[in-house]
């Protein structure tokens, strides 16, 4: 199994290191921070409602996630709602948590065919993990509630651009 964000205990007594020599966590945080500004970006439609997403397409931005992003970061721009898209080079069952991660957010696993399989609201700092349930390729993630307010469920299918698709792992 697949798990996002699962940092091994090594990871994390480095990161607790840093913080201690630094003195202070704002210089470890960036260690489990993605560079939002430096990621390539898409849309993604689900029931005629558009999302830019910031593109997780390797492993270290797929580990790294939304972890330290704010609710403001995560905030819809020009009526657009933000989200993160996690591309996985093929279907296999997905785990993720929240470690590091400072607001709550809804996640969809999605499968190669675009078919949201599962969704979870997900809340922060949790460590338990939440699976995918069967195969999936993809993972949207967004800021919690917004699922529910969209109505955006299981069963619903994802139009993932061509162009996403090539850029794949």
């Amino acid at each position: 199994m697949n798990s996002r964000r699962r940092w091994s205990r090594k990871h994390r007594l480095a990161g607790l290191l840093v913080a201690v020599l630094t003195g202070g966590c704002g210089d470890a945080a960036k260690l489990y921070r993605n560079n939002l500004d430096a990621m390539k970006t898409a849309q993604v439609r689900i029931n005629n409602h558009t999302f830019d997403v910031w593109l997780a397409l390797t492993e270290l931005e797929r580990n790294r996630g939304l972890m330290q992003v704010t609710e403001e970061q995560l905030s819809a721009r020009d009526g657009v709602e933000r989200g993160m898209f996690f591309a996985f080079p093929e279907e296999q069952e997905l785990s993720f948590w929240m470690f590091n991660t400072i607001i709550p957010l809804d996640i969809a696993y999605i499968n190669a065919d675009g078919l949201i399989v599962q969704t979870y609201t997900m809340a922060p700092l949790e460590t338990r993990t939440y699976p995918s349930i069967e195969p999936a390729q993809f993972a949207l993630e967004v800021k919690a509630g917004l699922f529910a307010r969209l109505g955006i469920a299981a069963g619903d299918v994802v139009e993932i651009p061509d162009e996403l698709l090539k850029a794949l792992p």
